[in-house]
């Protein structure tokens, strides 16, 4: 699969490759520089339709293609028709050729949209307007996250660099409305966008992970999973992110991996300041009541404030006399138990380990099995609490540690500090160092729901695409953690717990027993009353908001409806959207968060409605810059996709970057990568080059480079289409009416057969090629058949059959053939090229029983055996092959005009073909005059270069006069010995003792027409050669 994808991403970039450098242009094209002065001279464009109306068809088709022109105004107008709509059948159902839904995956209303998010509405718009075009009822529902930390932390970031205040100084109540503001202008601008990157949403539906319904939803879902005993409170570690002042869940904590000594910043703290990580700190311990000394290490020797025991294996003879003795805290007046732990390493370090049960994951397992103290020494701002000792307090914790290695070192007890190998904590958030701390949250028991995700997907009821997906799909359901769902933010779904604070008495908040859950304030209330048992109580609601993923794993049911107002899945009434869209077809989305929030979704799907969420979770790739690096704005590599569809300047690429919270050094560091990747600016695309190009980098793999030029390339493409049909057009005189039906009649030519053949193999292919979520392939197909098939050939060849001479029914033959071509090829391409397809198919007419409005809604073209010949495809494929042969004979002699061929067949069959065809022949040899079919080789005149087809053809181009003599001579004889070292190699094979009893019929067949050919060819090039001398000596 690897080789596939690879094979064809060169072949799209070659094929892209050939488009730009292409000279011979057929199909009506005017020379660049002729198209580039014109269009330099014609005005900006102007959309003067009005909004929701239909454009206007009845001018004339423009000069050249401008992606803004074609673009405009189709949008609006099949909104306004209702096509993003499902398509039911007459009694309200869905209809019978199936149901296709997707939920969008919603972005975060954090900023705009990037690249990635383009790729995203390219791949999940093909699909709708495929499955579309299909006949189906499809739903693609648009919609937007909240995204809890990120949008409260550029908000923050933006309150901050513009008045110099925090959200603690405006309030919660006022803080949220400056949130909700940023919300509204950046899913306005989403929602632009969206539409602009053509996406078929049903914008009536559109969703948002705090709208009531969803918010509903969320509350739902917690209660439900507390009653049932998923959700739970408990004083546990967590992942705290000092910068952003909240919980992490582990998926949001990325491992830097440090080789050695490395010196770091760390956010919150000067720029100019940098702090030791990737070393390993050894000190050591007095025994109480002793001159001996215990050595312990660690990466983290701030942490040392907050120990609690010292372990050692039981076997480990160096330490079983201090079993059960204590250690004296240097610092502290704390006595540090000397315990066993069958755990601990003997050949790690000293095989001493301090514990620190209340910052570290391992230490807390230790702290739990001996009932040890868990002392907790971080605020939450990340100083030094007062359990770290006087010194210590209000020291931020970085500082913290220089100063404790200090302390340590004046005390004489500092051993030494070694270069270690290690991974440290980041928050994927802000870069800051994540701090392992004690805090009562709530959390998610994930084991049994993942348990019934694993048994159902492996039952079928899940495809995972790629591949290694769908590996790492299993791994970490079956190494699932339980999962904090606790936030200490403002912005998101308020936890729907409340503390009971009973009279009198002494309450532990960090028992989850002392705390209820209400979907309303009444329901928690009367909960409280019974656990007050008649005493007087007060509620108090958490203050935490619930993690991002938490409403965002609803998403599927949640956008339909779920859970109508109901608490059991059996009583409740499902809402029309939830009983005919749920569960959804495909969930497509990006590898790197199938974790974050596929699985989520299918973990919470599966327990509230019973079902899959969806059938199929489709990952698509990464988006990188050309260099492969990670897309960030600090090197100045994001791209909006809007910049891409119409263009940007560079200096108005680096006036953007003024517009987010990038400082000033970042600034300068991104306009240079500016301007090395963009030098000239962003060239303008259109949405149409854009979509297909996404498409056509999508071949499985997880990463792409992605190459503006290329995509540029894929403009020129879309050009090439425009241009095509409209001088194919021109083919259809005003008396063309076509066919009621696209069946073939017979009657057609060879060249007709061929191309209609052609047609249905790429309709075909696509078909199949989408189903198997073969992007690249796709767009492959879609390519190859225009630009090679309809355009370089089928256009060109049917001239002479449109000439005014030939018979009428003729003609007709070769201009219906040419309108199916058109009709279906734009129904081919419309999944992945929505406007440019839209704009040319109303230029054609319709059938006559067709009254289909819009190609969105036209029947996708599939597999037609009506279409179906074999034969005509060997025959032209014959004829394409002499075409091709001459075309390079008339290259290597530079021979442009006057072109003189002939074509000499030992078969009669391949004569009487080659006779049919001298037309089309010379059609498609550029500067060819005539084209003589020859029986015998006698009757080829002296002084021709030869080619050989096959073991049976040969095509000879007349260059006598034209050529340096022994310069050919020359070529021959090198061409000549190449062929008969291919000739020996195959009698060689053929010439084995078993050869007949042991080598498969089928190569054996292959082998005795390469024997043919090659013979062929010898004779061909030693006939060449003998002419070239006779002349030479004349």
């Amino acid at each position: 699969a690897k080789k596939e994808a690879k094979r064809l991403e060169k072949e799209a970039k070659l094929a892209a490759k050939h488009l730009k450098q292409a000279t011979n242009t057929p199909a009506g094209e005017k020379k660049a520089k002729v198209d580039k002065e014109k269009k330099e001279q014609e005005p900006a464009f102007v959309n003067t339709t009005p909004k929701g109306e239909k454009k206007d068809m009845s001018q004339p088709m423009a000069s050249g293609y401008n992606p803004i022109a074609v673009e405009s105004a189709w949008y609006d107008w099949w909104e306004a028709q209702g096509f993003f709509k499902p398509r039911t059948a007459e009694n309200g159902e869905t209809r019978p050729e199936g149901v296709f839904v997707i939920p969008m995956p919603p972005p975060n209303v954090t900023g705009s949209l990037h690249i990635g998010h383009a790729l995203t509405v390219a791949i999940q718009d093909c699909l709708i307007r495929w499955n579309r075009m299909l006949g189906k009822t499809t739903l693609f529902v648009p919609g937007f996250d909240h995204a809890g930390i990120s949008t409260q932390s550029v908000v923050e970031k933006r309150l901050y660099k513009a008045e110099g205040k925090t959200r603690h100084d405006l309030g919660r109540e006022v803080f949220l409305s400056k949130v909700m503001e940023w919300k509204n202008d950046y899913q306005a601008r989403i929602t632009d966008q969206l539409r602009r990157l053509g996406g078929s949403c049903d914008w009536d539906r559109v969703a948002f992970t705090m709208s009531p319904s969803l918010s509903t939803a969320v509350t739902e879902t917690f209660c439900r999973l507390h009653e049932d005993g998923i959700i739970y409170r408990a004083n546990r570690l967590v992942n705290w992110c000092v910068q952003l002042n909240t919980t992490l869940s582990n998926l949001e904590v990325d491992q830097k991996q440090l080789l050695g000594r490395t010196l770091l910043n760390v956010p919150g703290y000067d720029a100019k300041e940098k702090f030791e990580f990737g070393v390993i700190t050894s000190f050591a311990y007095q025994i109480e009541g002793s001159d001996e000394r215990i050595v312990v290490a660690t990466t983290r020797p701030e942490t040392m404030l907050g120990d609690t025991a010292i372990a050692v294996h039981q076997d480990d003879d160096r330490y079983k006399h201090l079993h059960g003795k204590f250690a004296i805290h240097p610092f502290l007046n704390r006595r540090l138990p000397i315990i066993v732990d069958e755990n601990v390493d003997k050949e790690f370090g000293t095989g001493a380990v301090k514990i620190t049960p209340a910052h570290d994951p391992n230490d807390y397992e230790v702290g739990v099995r001996h009932g040890l103290d868990f002392i907790n020494i971080l605020n939450d701002d990340g100083t030094f609490n007062e359990n770290a000792g006087e010194q210590f307090k209000g020291m931020k914790r970085f500082h913290a540690r220089r100063e404790v290695i200090k302390k340590l070192t004046e005390l004489g007890l500092f051993v030494e500090t070694k270069d270690n190998s290690m991974q440290i904590p980041i928050c994927s958030k802000s870069g800051d160092i994540i701090e392992p701390v004690l805090k009562p949250q709530w959390w998610v028991n994930c084991q049994p729901l993942a348990a019934e995700a694993i048994k159902r997907t492996r039952a079928g009821e899940l495809s995972i695409g790629p591949k290694q997906s769908e590996a790492d799909w299993y791994r970490w359901l079956e190494n699932i953690q339980d999962w904090c769902i606790s936030r200490q933010l403002w912005w998101g779904h308020r936890c729907p717990a409340y503390f009971i604070r009973i009279e009198g008495e002494d309450i532990d908040r960090n028992d989850g027993k002392n705390w209820v859950v209400g979907r309303t304030v009444e329901e928690a209330t009367e909960r409280a009353r019974i656990l007050a048992n008649g005493k007087n109580f007060t509620l108090e609601q958490d203050e935490d908001v619930l993690d991002t993923w938490f409403s965002s794993g609803l998403w599927p049911f949640s956008i339909l409806g779920w859970p109508a107002k109901a608490r059991s899945l059996i009583v409740h009434r499902q809402t029309a959207d939830f009983s005919q869209y749920y569960p959804a077809s495909v969930l497509e989305t990006g590898w790197d968060i199938l974790f974050f929030w596929v699985a989520r979704m299918v973990l919470t799907g599966i327990y509230l409605t019973g079902q899959m969420p969806f059938s199929e979770v489709l990952c698509h790739a990464m988006i990188r810059d050309a260099h492969g690096r990670k897309m960030s704005k600090s090197l100045g590599n994001v791209i909006d996709p809007i910049d891409v569809i119409h263009g940007l300047p560079l200096e108005q690429l680096h006036q953007k970057l003024y517009e987010g919270n990038l400082d000033e050094k970042e600034i300068l560091k991104a306009i240079a990568g500016q301007k090395k990747d963009f030098p000239k600016g962003i060239p303008e695309c259109g949405t149409d080059g854009l979509r297909f190009a996404l498409c056509a980098y999508s071949g499985g793999g997880r990463d792409i480079n992605l190459e503006i030029l290329r995509v540029e390339g894929y403009r020129k493409f879309c050009n090439k289409i425009f241009n095509a049909t409209k001088f194919a057009m021109l083919k259809l005189d005003d008396g063309f009416s076509p066919e009621t039906s696209a069946k073939p009649t017979g009657n057609e030519s060879l060249v007709e057969r061929w191309i209609l053949h052609k047609l249905n193999i790429a309709a075909t292919q696509i078909n199949t090629q989408l189903q198997e979520r073969n992007f690249m392939a796709a767009t492959t197909s879609a390519y190859n058949f225009w630009l090679y098939e309809l355009c370089d050939v089928y256009i060109e060849a049917m001239k002479p059959l449109t000439d005014a001479s030939v018979p009428l029914q003729t003609r007709r033959s070769a201009q219906q053939t040419l309108y199916t071509c058109l009709d279906h090829g734009l129904r081919l391409l419309h999944p992945f090229m929505p406007f440019v397809t839209e704009e040319l198919w109303q230029r054609l007419p319709r059938r006559p029983t067709d009254p289909t409005p819009s190609i969105m809604i036209a029947s996708y073209p599939i597999n037609d055996p009506d279409f179906v010949s074999s034969e005509g495809e060997k025959d032209f494929d014959v004829v394409l092959s002499a075409v091709r042969a001459a075309r390079s004979l008339a290259a290597s002699y530079n021979l442009q005009s006057n072109i003189q061929l002939f074509v000499h067949s030992q078969t009669g069959k391949e004569i009487d073909l080659f006779r049919s065809q001298t037309q089309a022949m010379i059609t498609l040899i550029k500067g060819c005059s005539t084209v003589n079919v020859i029986e015998d080789v006698k009757a080829l005149p002296a002084g021709c270069g030869s080619a050989v087809i096959n073991s049976t053809t040969t095509v000879h181009v007349l260059v006598k006069g034209l050529v340096d003599l022994d310069a050919e001579m020359a070529k021959c004889d090198k061409k000549l010995l190449l062929a008969r070292l291919n000739l020996e190699k195959i009698m060689k094979i053929i010439s084995q003792p078993d050869y007949v009893e042991t080598v498969p019929s089928v190569v054996q067949i292959t082998n005795d027409e390469k024997k043919k050919t090659f013979e062929t060819e010898c004779a061909t090039l030693e006939q060449s050669r003998e002419m070239f001398a006779k002349l030479a000596n004349s």
